[in-house]
């Protein structure tokens, strides 16, 4: 979260204190549900749910493809179960990230995993749209913790504390 410092960036005219995050595809219209927020998570769901579907379509091609070079019942269940177990390893770890955000060294570390596994994150995309736009709850609880901070910094003291009275 930035705050108010009336550089090119933060012009002095708007509002002070931290700003919210963009979301993709929503911007930061997140915060109030405003400029089409419903419209866009409506063809968020619709795109993704879209998407995971023409994914399951190309690794049907690609089974067919390891079916007609005749590899055998062992790689053929091989690759379905890996995909499988991908895919819910995706779904899981794109669920929770929309609650608490990642360690950087961790995402590097399962992002092979997560390409595996697209259909799983792009269904947890989906399920996540029916309920928000997806991320909204983290960045959300993001944004009031800084406000409240910001709050509480800028209104923490009243007055100049060198004038103040003393008792005795």
């Amino acid at each position: 979260m930035s705050e108010e410092s009336g550089t090119p960036d933060h012009p002095t005219g708007t509002t002070p204190g931290p700003r919210p995050e963009p979301i993709r595809f929503f911007g930061t219209t997140w915060v109030a549900h405003d400029n089409g927020y419903a419209a866009r998570r409506a063809g968020v769901a619709v795109g993704s749910l879209l998407l995971a579907a023409a994914g399951c379509f190309v690794l049907r091609f690609a089974y067919e493809g390891l079916a007609i070079a005749d590899v055998g019942k062992f790689v053929n269940l091989l690759v379905v179960v890996m995909f499988a177990i991908c895919s819910a390893l995706a779904f899981r770890r794109t669920w929770e990230g929309y609650a608490r955000r990642h360690d950087p060294a961790s995402v590097a570390s399962m992002r092979g995993l997560m390409t595996i596994g697209f259909i799983g994150g792009l269904l947890a995309y989906f399920f996540r749209s029916l309920k928000e736009a997806p991320g909204e709850e983290l960045h959300r609880k993001e944004y009031e913790t800084a406000r409240a901070q910001y709050e509480k910094r800028t209104s923490r003291r009243t007055g100049n504390p060198s004038r103040k009275k003393r008792k005795g």
